[in-house]
């Protein structure tokens, strides 16, 4: 486990924060810019000491002021990943990718060259030089440099964040998987929420030097009281199983604990584990069973409470489909014309599903 605890002062800004992340798995660093994200990074893998911290990745320590320690960067074990994807212009990609290894220490274990150049789909890039490379092929690059270095932990600055919607997209997909393969402890900084919902199990959400909560992702983005409730992707995400496929309608099962949903056709295997977003303003909220709608996906539901949202005209409607909870933004005017309240048993209209896995975001069929 990574135990982060930091304290440090810029002209006008101070950071004072502290969070724990598990053995393996994402921890999102998330927030707006200027939150200090990027100076947790710079603290834990040594380019930044701090004023006050200690850090500690299981029972090795990296950083304790008050001991007086400070492990320099080379001994920290930590494979980093810029925006920018700095690698060596004079060197091939198969180069770039061995100088991650000449830095892995002798007796480190993880995975090899060939390896990694089949995990990040690498093997048609091995003789070009970064000139001739896309953005998205650079930072996979740098992702399989990063982990050649067979680090015991890996940090991420916004890497996806210089590509364009294209590029990242062919991108992620490489990216989770990695995290995956690695069982690594991963923090990774980004503003994008997609980027969160596709890769993170372990949520911090960070504001003006501060924590102001951390947890699942799952149970943070239930929560009204939080900065991620007046984003207009705001919305419950669902750990689902692909159920089946039916070629003839063009459409796939999605299992979830309480209930199903039908997306349009997906190309993975019958079992696969996706997760999916029901963004809060795509539900909308029903007293009696809706019919003769093009929308597919009315599933049964429960009220569980009512929460202001960002703006005076709307509210949040806490619902329970079994034992999944989801929200629905309506207006203020709705809520009191459906007279909702906790208990009540209602229908939940979901007009649409982000998925965030594989392909990308796609919607229910309308």
């Amino acid at each position: 486990m990574l135990r982060v605890a930091l304290r440090h002062g810029f002209p006008g800004f101070r950071l004072d924060v502290g969070f724990t992340a598990a053995e393996a798995g994402v921890t999102a660093l998330f927030g707006p810019s200027g939150c200090g994200k990027s100076t947790i990074l710079a603290a834990v893998v040594g380019l930044l000491r701090p004023e006050a911290g200690r850090v500690a990745l299981g029972g090795r320590v990296l950083l304790d002021t008050a001991a007086g320690l400070c492990l320099p960067p080379e001994q920290r074990r930590c494979g980093m990943v810029f925006q920018d994807a700095r690698l060596f212009p004079h060197l091939s990609v198969a180069a770039n990718l061995r100088y991650g290894l000449k830095r892995a220490p002798p007796q480190a274990t993880g995975p090899g060259f060939e390896e990694v150049v089949a995990l990040l789909g690498l093997e048609a890039l091995l003789e070009r030089r970064p000139a001739r490379l896309s953005g998205g092929e650079k930072q996979r690059v740098a992702l399989g440099r990063a982990l050649l270095c067979r680090p015991e932990l890996l940090l991420m600055d916004e890497p996806l964040a210089a590509l364009d919607a294209g590029r990242r997209a062919e991108v992620l997909p490489f990216l989770a998987r990695l995290c995956e393969v690695s069982r690594l402890p991963v923090l990774y900084v980004t503003h994008a929420l997609d980027e969160v919902d596709a890769l993170a199990s372990h949520l911090v959400l960070l504001q003006a030097g501060q924590v102001l909560a951390e947890g699942s992702v799952a149970a943070l983005a239930l929560r009204t009281d939080l900065p991620l409730a007046a984003r207009r992707d705001a919305g419950a995400v669902l750990a689902c199983t692909i159920e089946g496929h039916d070629a003839g309608r063009g459409l796939t099962r999605l299992g979830f604990a309480g209930g199903a949903l039908l997306v349009p056709l997906r190309a993975e295997a019958v079992g696969t584990r996706i997760r999916i977003r029901l963004r809060a303003r795509d539900v909308a909220v029903a007293t009696r069973q809706p019919e003769g709608l093009s929308t597919q996906n009315i599933l049964p539901a429960e009220v569980v409470g009512l929460a202001p949202a960002a703006t005076p005209h709307e509210a949040f409607v806490q619902l329970r489909i079994g034992p999944t909870e989801v929200l629905a933004r309506i207006t203020r005017d709705s809520a009191e014309r459906l007279a909702l309240r906790p208990g009540l048993a209602v229908w939940a209209v979901l007009k649409a599903v982000t998925v965030d896995r594989a392909q990308g975001g796609i919607e229910t069929p309308g």
